[in-house]
C-alpha cells in the first residue's frame, strides 16, 4: 500500500520511514507538496491542524494522504508552546532557537513536566477518515543532551531510559515516542496485513 505523507519536516519523514520499516506500506511525499500554498494551521489544539492540514492536502494527492500536527507541551507554561512548537520563537525559527526560548521561559522553575503529543489524520479527497492520537510523559532539562533526533529531543528527559530523547537511539525512540504511537495505531487501522 503507499500513503502520501503532508510534510515538509525531514526529520519527521525519517521517522515515519523508519517506523514502517517492517510494514507492507510505502511512504511517499505529496508530489505537488512544495508547490502548494501551505495549508494555515489555524486550530486550537493538535488534532484541529492535523485534520485542516490532511482535508486541505488529500485533495491534491491520489489514494489515502496523511498529516500530522505535533509538538511539546509544558506543564509550567500552561501546555505551551503546544500548536505553536514548530514556532515558538517565531515563524522560521530553528530548533535551536525554539530550545534556547524554552529554557528562557523555565529558567527557575521548578514543574519542568511536560509530554510530546501527536496527532495523525488520515484523509481521501478532502475527507477525513479518522484521527489518531499518540503521547509521551517527561520533563525538560536545563541544557540539550544528545544530538539525535530533532526539534526539543535534546530537551526532552524520558525517565524509564535515563536520558533524553537526543541521546536515545532512533529505534528506542520512536518504539515509545508520541509519533509512533500515533502511526502504529493507523496502520493498525488500515489492516492487520501492514
Amino acid at each position: 500500500m503507499t500513503l502520501h505523507c503532508a510534510t515538509g519536516n525531514a526529520g519527521k519523514l525519517r521517522e515515519f520511514h523508519a517506523l514502517a520499516a517492517n510494514r507492507n506500506v510505502n511512504f511517499e511525499m505529496l508530489p505537488e507538496f512544495s508547490r502548494l500554498p501551505p495549508c494555515e494551521e489555524t486550530g486550537a489544539t493538535f488534532e484541529q491542524n492535523a485534520v485542516l492540514k490532511a482535508g486541505y492536502y488529500s485533495l491534491h494527492a491520489s489514494g489515502l494522504l496523511f498529516a500530522d500536527d505535533s509538538g511539546l507541551e509544558v506543564e509550567a507554561l500552561g501546555g505551551g508552546p503546544g500548536v505553536r512548537s514548530a514556532r515558538f520563537a517565531g515563524p522560521r525559527a530553528s530548533d535551536e532557537a525554539n530550545n534556547r526560548l524554552l529554557l528562557e521561559r523555565l529558567r527557575g522553575v521548578s514543574d519542568r513536566r511536560a509530554r510530546f503529543v501527536c496527532v495523525i489524520a488520515l484523509a481521501r479527497a478532502g475527507k477525513v477518515v479518522r484521527t489518531f492520537h499518540g503521547a509521551v510523559e517527561g520533563f525538560i532539562l536545563d541544557e540539550p543532551r544528545g544530538a539525535n533526533g530533532f526539534g526539543y529531543d535534546p530537551l526532552f528527559f524520558y525517565a524509564p531510559f535515563g536520558c533524553s530523547f537526543g541521546e536515545a537511539s532512533p529505534e528506542c525512540k520512536l518504539a515509545v515516542s508520541h509519533r509512533g504511537q500515533a502511526l502504529r495505531a493507523m496502520l493498525d487501522f488500515l489492516g492487520p496485513g501492514l
